[in-house]
């Protein structure tokens, strides 16, 4: 009697094998993405959300923004209104470019990451359709290395600016439109992205991991502060030109402009030794550039050398003036202190 083998066709078993095993690599891949089905939100660590996703979704809100901006300069047709007055008195205006952005930005965020807390300057505003994007991981230059760091959901906290500068918009005044995104830790700012819609150029910084090449470009390895140059808004140059000249000197070189993420860009590129601003001022306007400032070893600190806290409990408005530097912030903001001690102090002999 003659044995028989018995072959087995393993073609369908392995096929199987790697259907099911692609089905599970694609419910397991970090990230918020809400299109995934409905079980994967299950499977997933619900309360953990991947800093290198949100990285590239802040990178892209800030790009996509800018790009609703530019379609809404082109008409020139602003649809443009007030949103009162400032505390310096100047126009606060807003204009279909503010709203066009923030949809596209926070919505765009909400889809893939609808867990995560985000405050935007422009909240109250209704968004008639949805504005979205899917990640795109080329927003990263080919050299960068970013890892796949999951935190808890609760601790995180972003930050949009859809368009800073909107009365220097009105104005034809492009240089200074910026879109920024921030995302903090704990309160403390770790990603920051400003992103120039008119000139194309997206600066943005992971602390501690990685940055644009277009921030290496501009920072300078070592900045010259011979001479401090001090930049303040336009929009209430006066008052702060007056304690800038008292704290530093008569002499003291000023430069004025507009909008936070420009100035502070400004600073990273050694066109000012500091930023300086005297009164209150809106945390989604500054938590980009303090992300900034600390990825390349500098410091935004209230005038009384405080850090700002942007956790979720916080009031977004910011009260007590800010320095932004890259160096010397110990030897400004001791002079600025100094300074306030003493005026106190002759205010009260009168």
């Amino acid at each position: 009697m003659h044995g028989r083998s018995i072959k087995i066709n393993r073609g369908p078993a392995a096929i199987a094998a790697i259907v099911v095993l692609c089905f599970l690599f694609y419910m397991f891949s970090g990230g918020e993405e809400e299109q995934r089905p409905p079980m994967y939100g299950m499977l997933r660590l619900q309360n953990k959300v991947n800093m290198r996703k949100l990285l590239i979704g802040a990178i892209q809100a800030a790009q996509k923004g800018g790009l609703e901006i530019l379609e809404v300069a082109k008409t020139r047709d602003l649809k443009e209104k007030s949103k009162g007055k400032t505390d310096e008195g100047a126009n606060d205006p807003y204009t279909d470019a503010d709203g066009r952005s923030h949809c596209v930005m926070k919505q765009g965020l909400h889809r893939i990451f609808p867990r995560v807390t985000i405050f935007s300057e422009e909240d109250k505003e209704s968004c008639a359709e949805a504005n979205t994007f899917d990640l795109d991981p080329t927003v990263l230059h080919e050299t960068a290395v970013i890892p796949d760091k999951l935190v808890n959901i609760k601790d995180v906290t972003v930050w949009i600016d859809p368009l800073d500068a909107t009365q220097e918009f009105t104005e034809q005044l492009y240089e200074y439109v910026t879109t920024m995104v921030c995302v903090a830790i704990r309160g403390e700012p770790v990603i920051g992205v400003i992103h120039s819609p008119f000139s194309g150029q997206t600066a943005w910084a992971w602390v501690d991991h990685s940055m644009s090449e277009y921030l290496s470009q501009i920072h300078p390895d070592r900045p010259n502060t011979d001479s401090p140059i001090i930049t303040v808004s336009r929009s209430h140059a006066g008052d702060v030109k007056d304690l800038t000249r008292s704290v530093f000197g008569e002499n003291s070189n000023i430069l004025t402009a507009a909008g936070a993420g420009y100035k502070v860009l400004q600073v990273v590129a050694n066109k000012a030794t500091a930023y300086l601003h005297s009164t209150k001022i809106k945390k989604w306007d500054i938590c980009a550039g303090d992300a900034i400032l600390r990825a390349l070893g500098g410091k935004m600190t209230t005038l009384d050398d405080e850090l700002i806290d942007y956790g979720p409990g916080e009031s977004p408005v910011n009260a007590r003036g800010l320095l932004a530097t890259i160096v010397k912030h110990d030897e400004y903001i001791e002079k600025l202190m100094d300074y306030r001690d003493s005026h106190k102090k002759s205010t009260k002999q009168r």
